[in-house]
């Protein structure tokens, strides 16, 4: 039987500050379906060149009201990165909370907009330890 990775799908609260927070990862979006009948609309974001690994943001017109509100069995989102101090600092820049700085060079977490987790890990090589990441103390929780 042979399975084939689809896309993760993350249910978000304010979709154009969740699209911009996934382009500041460095995703675009590949796709769009809004559905007047369902009440919803599903954007597809995937780093470029790789349009077979999407996350899928979900977002219903009318709210979430009614719908399971218990996300503890999602880990999180892992995306590979060029430089995850350029990273790390473009999001900071841009108001994203580093919850685990990459001291090691190697990796770090962040959330979205929806508290959603995502892992940065370092292509390649862990980055020789520099500041302020080496000296950075966790923020919240990942």
């Amino acid at each position: 039987m042979q399975v084939k990775y689809l896309h993760t799908m993350v249910r978000v609260k304010d979709l154009d500050k969740s699209i911009e927070f996934y382009k500041l990862l460095g995703l675009e979006e590949t796709r769009r379906t809004e559905s007047e009948k369902g009440r919803f609309t599903l954007v597809f974001l995937a780093p470029p060149g790789q349009p077979e690994c999407p996350v899928e943001l979900t977002y219903n017109w009318d709210g979430d009201e009614g719908l399971p509100s218990d996300s503890r069995h999602f880990g999180h989102l892992a995306y590979g990165v060029e430089n995850i101090y350029d990273m790390c600092a473009r999001l900071q820049a841009a108001g994203v909370t580093i919850n685990r700085p990459p001291r090691d060079g190697h990796m770090a977490f962040v959330r979205s907009p929806d508290n959603v987790s995502i892992e940065l890990l370092q292509i390649g090589d862990a980055l020789p330890a520099a500041e302020p990441w080496a000296s950075m103390e966790n923020t919240g929780h990942w």
